[in-house]
C-alpha cells in the first residue's frame, strides 16, 4: 500500500481493549458535553460555570481522552517500540474519566470549590500519561516529524495541566492572587497550551502520518521541507503565544500567534493537497479530513488577521472572536470523528477478524460501521457548523445591508441541534460497531495478536 511506512508494525501495540475503552468513555463524554452545550444554546445554562463545564466535558472528556487512547495505541505501532506500561495506560483512563466527571459536575452545580478537588485526579491522569508516553518515545529515538510533534504535545500537556491545577486550586484556596498572577491571564495561557498546544500539535503530527497513509499519495519534496518548517515554527509559536498571554506582553503574543497561524496553514495546505490528489477510495475518514483541511486554512487566516492587531484577552483566545471558535471546533471535531471512523473499526477488525484471513471470508474495515449513518451524521454536522458559522458572521453580513430573515437565536439553536444530533449519531455508530462485531466481551478479553501490518492497514 503506497504511503505506508515499510517499518510500521503492530507487534508492539498494547492490548486493543486499552485504547478501545478510552474511545468509548470519550464518546460518552461527547454525548454529555454535547447535551450540555445544546442546553446552553437553548437558554438552559445551569449555573454560572455551565459553559466551562460543557467545555471540559468536550475538550478533556472527549477530545483529550480520544487522544490519550489513540497515542497509547499508535505510538508503539509508529515507533516500533513497546509501550512502557499497559497498567499505567489503564490508570490514566480511570483518573481522567473520574476527574472530569466530578469537575464538570461540580461546575455545573455551581460548586467550583468542590470541583477543584477532582482537578487533582485530572492532573494525576495526565501526569501518568505523559510519563508513560515519554518513556515510550525515549526508546524510539531518533524521532520523526510525527514523534517530534507528540513530544512537544507532551510538554504542552504538562504545562497546561499545571496551570489548570492552579486555576482549580484558586477556586478553593485563592492561590493566584498570592502569586501575583491575574486569573484571566492564567486562563488565557492555560487554554492556549491545552487547545493550541496539546490538541492541535497532536493533530498536525498525526496528520503528517495519516495523510499519506490513507490518501495513498507520496510527499512532494517541497512538502517535506515545509513539514520541517512547521515542526519548528508551530511549537515555538504556541510557547510564545502562551507566555505573552500569561505575562500580558502583546508584542510577544503577536509574534507567537503569527507563527501558530503560519504553522497551521502549512499543515492544512499539505493535507488539502494530499486529499486533492488522493488515489484511495472515499471513506468517512477522508471526507471529514477534507472539512479539517478547509477549516484549518480558514482558521489560520482569520486568526492571523486578529492576533496581528490584538492577541490578548478572552475574546481572541481562539482567533477571530466571531468565527474562530466555530472554525477551530470544526477542525478538532472533524479530525477526531474522522480518525475514529477508521481507528475503532480497525481495532475491532484486528481483534475479531485478523486471524481468520485466508481461512474464510472476512469483512473489510470499512464494512464494519453503518455507512448510511456515517453519511447522515456528516451532513448534519457540516450543515450545523455552517449555520453556526453564518450566525457568527451575521454582524458582518448585516453591515453589508443584508438583514437575516429569521431570529438569530432560533437559527443558532437549529445549528447547534444539528451538530449535537450528528455527534450523537456518530457516537451511536461507533458503539454499535463494537457491540455488533466485537461484543461486550471485547472490552475485557485479551486482544488477538495476529494479522500482519500490511493486511491490517490495507483493509
Amino acid at each position: 500500500m503506497r504511503g505506508v511506512p515499510g517499518d510500521l508494525t503492530t507487534a508492539t501495540r498494547p492490548p486493543t481493549t486499552i485504547p478501545l475503552r478510552h474511545f468509548l468513555v470519550a464518546l460518552a463524554f461527547l454525548v454529555g458535553g454535547g447535551a450540555l452545550a445544546l442546553l446552553r444554546v437553548a437558554g438552559v445554562s445551569g449555573a454560572a460555570f455551565g459553559r466551562i463545564a460543557a467545555a471540559h466535558l468536550l475538550l478533556i472528556g472527549w477530545v483529550c481522552l480520544t487522544i490519550l487512547g489513540a497515542m497509547t495505541q499508535f505510538v508503539p505501532v509508529w515507533s516500533g517500540v513497546e509501550l512502557h506500561s499497559d497498567r499505567l495506560a489503564t490508570l490514566q483512563l480511570a483518573a481522567v474519566a473520574v476527574g472530569v466527571t466530578g469537575f464538570a459536575g461540580g461546575l455545573w452545580l455551581g460548586r467550583p470549590a468542590d470541583a477543584a478537588l477532582f482537578a487533582g485526579l485530572i492532573f494525576a491522569g495526565f501526569v501518568v500519561f505523559a510519563y508513560n508516553l515519554a518513556r515510550t518515545l525515549w526508546r524510539a529515538r531518533p524521532l520523526d516529524v510525527t514523534e517530534v510533534h507528540f513530544a512537544f504535545a507532551l510538554g504542552f500537556l504538562a504545562l497546561a495541566a499545571l496551570l489548570g491545577g492552579s486555576l482549580a486550586a484558586d477556586y478553593r484556596w485563592g492561590v493566584l492572587a498570592s502569586l501575583g498572577l491575574s486569573r484571566i491571564a492564567v486562563v488565557d495561557a492555560h487554554v492556549t497550551l491545552a487547545v493550541l498546544g496539546v490538541v492541535l500539535t497532536t493533530v498536525f503530527g498525526a496528520l503528517f502520518q495519516l495523510g499519506p497513509m490513507f490518501t495513498q499519495t507520496d510527499a512532494l519534496p517541497v512538502e517535506e521541507r515545509l513539514a520541517r518548517v512547521e515542526t519548528a515554527l508551530y511549537p515555538i509559536g504556541v510557547a510564545l503565544l502562551a507566555a505573552g498571554r500569561l505575562a500580558a506582553i502583546a508584542s510577544l503574543a503577536t509574534i507567537g500567534g503569527l507563527l501558530v497561524a503560519v504553522g497551521a496553514a502549512i499543515a492544512g495546505g499539505i493535507l488539502l493537497r494530499r486529499l486533492r490528489d488522493a488515489t484511495a477510495p472515499a471513506t468517512p475518514m477522508l471526507s471529514r479530513y477534507a472539512v479539517v483541511a478547509v477549516a484549518t486554512l480558514a482558521w489560520s487566516a482569520t486568526a492571523a488577521a486578529t492576533w496581528a492587531v490584538d492577541p490578548l484577552g478572552p475574546a481572541v483566545r481562539f482567533g477571530n472572536p466571531a468565527v474562530g471558535p466555530v472554525l477551530l471546533g470544526a477542525l478538532v471535531g472533524f479530525v477526531v470523528a474522522g480518525s475514529l471512523y477508521h481507528v475503532v473499526p480497525f481495532i475491532v477488525w484486528l481483534d475479531r477478524y485478523a486471524d481468520r484471513v485466508g481461512l474464510e471470508r472476512v469483512p473489510a474495515i470499512d464494512d464494519l460501521y453503518d455507512a448510511r449513518a456515517a453519511t447522515v451524521d456528516l451532513i448534519a454536522t457540516v450543515l450545523g457548523a455552517g449555520i453556526l458559522l453564518a450566525v457568527a458572521a451575521s454582524p458582518a453580513v448585516a453591515s453589508l445591508g443584508v438583514a437575516p430573515s429569521l431570529p438569530e437565536e432560533l437559527v443558532r439553536t437549529l445549528g447547534g441541534a444539528l451538530v449535537v444530533g450528528g455527534a450523537l449519531l456518530f457516537a451511536g455508530n461507533m458503539v454499535a460497531t463494537v457491540l455488533r462485531h466485537g461484543g461486550a466481551a471485547m472490552l475485557g478479553g485479551a486482544a488477538s495478536e495476529s494479522g500482519s501490518p500490511s493486511e491490517t492497514l490495507e483493509r
